[in-house]
């Protein structure tokens, strides 16, 4: 089976290329080009038109980017996003993912590392590359607090899961490397989400940088 991609893009050549590229990806598929989010509502009507990956431009006249990953954060949440875009500043990263986005990549890209961020995508929820992970880190981490609230209490087997959210690893294979069943996994997800008003892995990975738990360079 082969995943479905939608390449959302105003320059016609540009998203033609890009669905060149996929097109000769073994595990994906291109369903249609759309020249802006507009156009991606009108599509969506049609249940066999919904993709399981959208690669979407941000500057594109009539409905951006920003505005298009809104919609589908608010409509098919399922639906993820994969930013490729000219526009690699802090605050259209930021703002992207705040509005659901699962990766980012710059339009320059070379097609082994987009089929990388595809599989990434599918398989453990999200890829962003270096770049972008050191901008967004660098961004939210501040120093870290003198004294946790009676609240955010953690146990020390909460504090290894936090350190291994930030890695690329799945939930599986952090049950692996701390000896446990992924269920026990999912338990100090669901416990960390709790104590943290915390809805997402992102956001686990934000805390742990802000309490020094992960640095970054």
């Amino acid at each position: 089976m082969k995943y479905k991609v939608v390449v959302v893009d105003d320059h016609l050549l540009i998203a033609k290329a890009i669905a060149a590229m996929v097109q000769e990806m073994k595990d994906f598929e291109v369903l249609y080009e759309a020249e802006n989010g507009s156009v991606l509502l009108q599509k969506f009507k049609t249940r066999e038109n919904i993709p399981d990956i959208v690669l979407l431009d941000i500057s594109m006249p009539i409905m951006n980017g920003f505005e298009t990953a809104q919609w589908l954060h608010d409509h098919y949440p399922g639906v993820k996003i994969l930013v490729l875009s000219m526009q690699d500043d802090e605050a259209s990263l930021i703002r992207m993912i705040k509005l659901g986005a699962k990766g980012y990549l710059h339009k320059n890209v070379h097609p082994a590392e987009l089929e990388k961020a595809l599989i990434n995508l599918i398989e453990r929820g999200m890829y962003f590359p270096q770049w972008a992970t050191a901008v967004f880190f660098q961004t939210i981490a501040g120093p870290p607090p003198k004294e946790s609230s009676k609240d955010e209490k953690l146990s020390n087997r909460e504090l290894e899961f936090l350190h291994h959210v930030c890695s690329e690893l799945t939930y599986k294979e952090i049950a692996d490397l701390m000896c446990c069943s992924p269920r026990t996994v999912e338990g100090y997800r669901d416990a960390l989400f709790e104590k943290l008003n915390i809805k997402t892995r992102v956001g686990l990975a934000m805390y742990a940088v802000k309490i020094g738990i992960v640095k970054v360079e």
